[in-house]
């Protein structure tokens, strides 16, 4: 398995930028709860070993790196919520959740490396949009830790609110349990009502 490298910042590095930031955000596919982005600078002299897009770490070895990242990094974390989901869509909320990550990092960035083939058009900072960046930038693969565990959490508490969709270990994306729930108990009030699957419920004819 090829781990992500830190090529691309030492590139831009030797361009002459100097702090430089991966972002990433998790939560596009699910019914329910906000989506969340994260923006990392990492200390090129004390890179956390092991990094690697989130998706590919196992829970436990996540929250090492996490704790990691925290401890080693700067870093921000921001939300777009499920009404922004309903009202803008899904893609324009999760670059407003990268965009309110970025304008967190204090001090900004002077350039960032975005996880995807978009640059969210409110970044004004030079930027390169990177395809599959979570496993090839660490940077990215920082940010994707940071997003994925913030995001997992934040639906592990909301599954104390509300039992029985399953969302402390779906995080909200449509499982079989998630969508028998959905049939059974309702729409809640952090389910996004523009997803089509909740969208038909509260529609049906």
């Amino acid at each position: 398995m090829t781990l992500p490298n830190f090529e691309l910042e030492q590139a831009l590095h030797a361009q002459g930028h100097v702090r430089i930031a991966g972002v990433d955000e998790v939560g596009r596919g699910p019914l329910a709860g906000p989506v969340v982005a994260a923006a990392v600078v990492l200390d090129p002299q004390d890179i956390p070993t092991g990094l690697n897009d989130s998706k590919k770490l196992t829970a436990k070895r996540r929250m090492a790196l996490d704790i990691a990242v925290r401890e080693r990094a700067e870093f921000a974390i921001a939300e777009a919520s499920v009404a922004e989901i309903d009202e803008i869509n899904i893609l324009r909320a999760s670059h407003l959740a990268m965009e309110r990550a970025v304008a967190a990092l204090n001090p900004a960035p002077d350039f960032l490396l975005i996880d995807g083939n978009m640059i969210p058009r409110g970044l004004t900072i030079p930027s390169e949009a990177v395809i599959k960046g979570d496993a090839r930038s660490v940077s990215i693969a920082a940010a994707s830790i940071l997003a994925k565990n913030w995001r997992d959490q934040l639906m592990v508490d909301l599954a104390q609110q509300h039992p029985g969709y399953g969302w402390e270990t779906n995080a909200g994306y449509p499982s079989k349990q998630h969508r028998e729930a959905l049939q059974n108990l309702g729409v809640t009030p952090h389910h996004r009502r523009s997803f089509k699957p909740v969208h038909n419920m509260l529609y049906q004819e």
